[in-house]
């Protein structure tokens, strides 16, 4: 029992220390610090530990008081949103039984169960209710009941989704819930105090989702919404938002006749010419660096013994996303998921010395993965892709040196594609894992050690590494501010034990190396969807499907037209030549809207005087080049990064 005349000493972030009677409320902390503080105050945070603004402080403890500002600050202002949307669903559906409402990057969603599918003016509807319930200030109101008591309110309510929740946790003894007005909804919170901090929020769009994310269960809906802790912040990302969807990879390839999908073979691409063209320009760009960086390319089967995933532990940890088949003879074979355990049988191949290592092995292998339908998402999350994998396989010695070599490797690529702005998280150990903990501490403290060594920051996201090592992640920050988790650095002595993999060392002694997983691009696909919209389909001339359209103004010029179509070809530039019967304003047009970066225009002058004009995307030209000059100016414009050396980080 909480003794209400002890003395209560808090610490706040500037060290100052401010003394109570006794336990005091994080809003009480934030009043006697001053009323504009106070006024702002969402939530606070004890010893690391976010709590309500109602939370008593009943001991000594360090303090922070969180406002809209903050990270965390953000996120409590869109849990709070979810709670606010199932208010106004309720009341205006009264029928509908409220499932989960989670905080997402940049957002919020809640699933709900309800007698008809919403439609935009339901959504319109539900966006209005949510901003008359705001404009009332009411206050969020708090109480922890025991979990029997949070049964008994939500039967009562019938809300049968929320009961079934509280029935799946059977060891948290006592629940939170939260009042807004009339309505309750169960979290671990913190939530806003009061409804004056949810103006600025917008409801975006409804989707399908499954209740626990199993297709056998029931059809949900989901409507998603924005909450910002400013008017400025919300009309930023909605600007943003718009961008983005005249960026959108999937509006851009019809357009520019890149690719296409089909329900004959869902989550795979159908790349066209152009696409392939773009797709085979990243692979060759790739290649060529991790030959610069003494990678072997080698390449293994793409169906393998269900007993290799067994051994490696991916059919334990895996499994739901493989697919697999049981053979006549009765072998189960499963479609490669990723390229580690090929790769393991690859370095199994032969007696290995302490002189052969490090051995750099590269793959660009076609993988298969199980996603849900509602997941796929164009070239950004499909079943079926590439993936630029590589396998470093080194002595414990030597594992810094190459994870600086990978870092200073990626981050290089990165800034050859317009991205300056990368992000590293490093996960640490997951609860579900293989390997002891001594293990553990070892790997985790070579990749600290690494970017440390670069003087690189790094954000720690501590279990979210992978079952059998930790990994460096690395997150591309686009052209409009939104980021795109690509590259991945894992360190693993797990799968060399598993799979009994040896060198033998100086003193002829059997050791086990460690083995370094990485991919750059990630998925080729992912990463081409990725440049499509951060450069709007823009490419630069070097990766570019078409780099110069040769078009002639009509028949009596195409003769001329073609002896320069061939000059640029035999010149190593990707051209095309459109000898079609349009106008010139026409094929202009249509090789603008191409994204083509430059175009030769050629009628009976050019024909004559043997020059040509150049026509440049933006719309400038040049004209009067020969055609050795726009040769020459074309390829210093065009040339691959990866002909210049590599800079160091």
């Amino acid at each position: 029992m909480t003794n209400l005349n002890t003395p209560v000493s808090v610490t706040l972030p500037d060290q100052s220390v401010r003394q109570f009677p006794g336990p005091v409320t994080v809003m009480q902390i934030a009043e006697s610090i001053g009323p504009g503080l106070a006024k702002n105050t969402l939530a606070g945070e004890a010893d690391g530990q976010l709590c309500d603004t109602c939370d008593l402080i009943t001991r000594d403890a360090q303090v922070r008081i969180i406002t809209p500002k903050d990270p965390e600050g953000q996120a409590i202002i869109r849990h709070s949103c979810a709670h606010l949307l199932g208010q106004a669903v309720k009341q205006l559906y009264p029928a509908a039984k409220m499932v989960i409402g989670p905080v997402i990057e940049h957002g919020f969603y809640y699933d709900i169960s309800a007698e008809r599918p919403f439609t935009p003016a339901d959504l319109d509807a539900i966006e209005q209710r949510m901003h008359t319930l705001i404009a009332t200030n009411y206050p969020v109101k708090k109480t922890v009941v025991p979990r029997e008591e949070a049964i008994r309110v939500f039967s009562a309510r019938e809300e049968s989704y929320k009961v079934q929740l509280i029935e799946d946790m059977p060891d948290v003894p006592a629940m939170a819930l939260y009042h807004h007005q009339e309505y309750i909804d169960m979290c671990r919170g913190p939530h806003v105090p009061n409804t004056r901090f949810l103006k600025h929020f917008k409801l975006t769009k409804l989707s399908g989702a499954y209740w626990r994310g199993n297709s056998d269960n029931e059809q949900l809906q989901r409507i998603y919404g924005t909450a910002w802790e400013d008017k400025k912040a919300l009309r930023a990302y909605l600007t943003m938002m718009e961008e983005a969807e005249k960026r959108d990879h999937r509006r851009l390839g019809k357009a520019l006749d890149l690719f296409h999908f089909s329900d004959a073979a869902p989550g795979a691409v159908f790349w066209h010419p152009k696409g392939w063209t773009l797709f085979q320009q990243l692979l060759g760009y790739m290649r060529h660096q991790q030959h610069n960086e003494g990678y072997e390319e080698v390449n293994t089967p793409d169906l393998m013994d269900r007993n290799l995933w067994e051994q490696s532990g991916h059919w334990q940890n895996y499994r739901d996303h493989m697919y697999t088949n049981t053979t006549p003879d009765g072998r189960t074979m499963a479609l490669k998921p990723m390229s580690c355990p090929g790769s393991v049988l690859m370095y199994d191949h032969g007696l290995k010395s302490y002189r052969d290592l490090p051995i750099r092995m590269a793959e660009f292998g076609k993988v298969h993965r199980y996603e849900p339908s509602g997941a796929l998402h164009g070239l950004l999350r499909v079943r079926h892709f590439t993936q630029d994998d590589a396998h470093i396989y080194c002595t414990l010695s030597q594992v810094q040196e190459e994870c600086i070599r990978v870092i200073e490797l990626v981050l290089a690529i990165y800034r050859d594609f317009g991205f300056n702005d990368v992000h590293i998280k490093l996960s640490t150990r997951p609860d579900n894992r293989i390997g002891d903990d001594a293990t553990w501490d070892t790997l985790e403290s070579a990749l600290v050690t690494s970017l440390l060594s670069l003087s690189l920051p790094y954000q720690l996201n501590e279990g979210e590494g992978a079952f059998y090592g930790p990994k460096l992640e690395f997150t591309l920050r686009d052209s409009i501010g939104r980021d795109w988790q690509c590259g991945t650095l894992q360190v693993d002595m797990n799968l060399p034990k598993r799979f009994g993999l040896s060198y033998i060392d100086e003193q002829g002694e059997q050791q086990t190396p460690v083995m370094l997983h990485r991919a750059l691009f990630g998925s080729l696909e992912r990463f081409t969807g990725i440049l499509i919209e951060h450069y709007a389909g823009k490419l630069p001339a070097w990766l570019a499907p078409v780099q110069v359209a040769v078009l002639p103004i009509s028949d009596k010029s195409n003769k001329y037209a073609e002896q320069i179509y061939q000059t640029f070809r035999q010149a190593g530039l990707r051209t095309a030549f459109d000898a079609g019967r349009e106008k010139i304003g026409h094929k202009i047009r249509q090789h603008t809207l191409s994204k083509v970066p430059f175009m030769v225009v050629i009628g009976a002058q050019e024909s004559e005087t043997n020059r040509i004009s150049l026509r440049l995307l933006n719309g400038e030209s040049m004209t009067g080049l020969t055609p050795e000059e726009a040769t020459a100016y074309l390829k210093h414009n065009a040339p691959p990064p990866n002909e210049s050396p590599r800079q160091k980080c």
